[in-house]
């Protein structure tokens, strides 16, 4: 017996990366723990990995799940790209975050991310007429009904094809552009969230592959008047879901000294021109926070203030964010002042 496993991986394309895979035919029948798989190689040169005269670069899984494209025993294999001599690459973002994760793991940190993205049909997003625009943003949001909704059946399909993988896939929603869309994956650990959505992101390319359709985070897709696409990042620790005084200290951390523009200028290529002040952000050189204040840096949702516990949504992040870098930087800030604070 033989099965596929999709070998997934982060390369070094700046300033966003880009997912690649390939296959590999392997021998027996997947157990599913992904310390069975083996490591496998490609070449660095042609991913922006290498030089070509030493392109030889290193795939190590680091997570596994069913494949619900190919079906059957086939796998998924997400992998941390390595050097030769084992050393991770230096656009490995997930080796960074994975000392930072345990590091803090006693504060149960977790992590719910909700992401943005755009169907394009060639060279326009999907819905828009050739030559012009639709009428203005408003109506599509969580609408119904063909003239305001455009690309569903590949939204289905790939929430289908997210659940089938054992994804952990809370909710999908249509956005305030036409054929711009939304899912959530959590809540979850820093490296699971990360590990996922960049699954998930996979299978949301893959999917509209077979609708001869794009998916894009492109986070100002269409200039002008119009929403741009983030990946709202909502974080608790387990002080934070017991007591709001965490919260506010939460909510403080990630305004301290230079942290807002250390976190913004890793939040994603392009976050000028989505953090404008308008289209429910707030300018990407300003922090704030406030309670139900979607054009804040930080909201802080309004059950939360009346349950006095809960979670933060740190609204800065753009669809096109790396979740290892955006979980790391959360959890460094906020689960330093937490501790702080509990010695205090």
């Amino acid at each position: 017996m033989t099965f596929k496993a999709e070998y997934i991986w982060i390369d070094g394309t700046e300033p966003t990366a880009k997912l690649r895979s390939k296959t590999k035919i392997m021998d027996g029948a997947p157990s599913g723990d992904v310390a069975d798989l083996p490591i496998w190689g490609f070449d660095g040169s042609s991913t922006n990995q290498a030089e070509g005269h030493a392109s030889d670069r290193v795939l190590k899984p680091v997570f596994t799940c069913p494949d619900p494209i190919r079906g059957g025993a086939d796998v998924l294999v997400l992998c941390e790209v390595f050097n030769i001599d084992m050393t991770p690459h230096e656009s490995n973002t997930r080796a960074a975050l994975r000392p930072v994760a345990e590091q803090f793991a006693g504060q149960t940190p977790i992590f719910g991310i909700e992401q943005e993205y755009t169907f394009f049909d060639g060279h326009r997003p999907l819905g828009f007429p050739e030559g012009g625009f639709p009428a203005a943003q408003g109506g599509y949001y969580c609408g119904v009904g063909a003239d305001e909704i455009f690309g569903r059946q590949i939204v289905e399909k790939h929430l289908d094809n997210c659940l089938a993988a054992g994804l952990g896939i809370s909710g999908i929603n249509a956005e305030v552009m036409p054929g711009q869309w939304e899912f959530q994956v959590g809540p979850l650990s820093p490296l699971e969230v990360s590990d996922q959505l960049w699954v998930a992101r996979w299978l949301l390319y893959r999917t509209a592959e077979d609708f001869n359709v794009s998916a894009t985070l492109d986070p100002k897709p269409v200039k002008g008047d119009w929403n741009g696409a983030g990946a709202h990042t909502n974080f608790s620790t387990q002080a934070m879901r017991e007591g709001y005084d965490a919260i506010i200290t939460a909510c403080e951390s990630l305004g301290e000294g230079s942290k807002p523009m250390d976190h913004v200028k890793n939040y994603g290529a392009g976050i000028d021109d989505r953090l404008t002040g308008l289209h429910e952000t707030a300018p990407w050189n300003e922090y704030s926070y406030g309670v139900s204040d979607r054009g804040a840096s930080v909201r802080i949702p309004w059950q939360v203030e009346q349950d006095r516990k809960g979670y933060i949504e740190d609204r800065r992040p753009n669809a096109n964010v790396d979740p290892y870098v955006v979980t790391r930087l959360i959890v460094d800030t906020c689960c330093t002042a937490l501790e702080k604070a509990d010695q205090v």
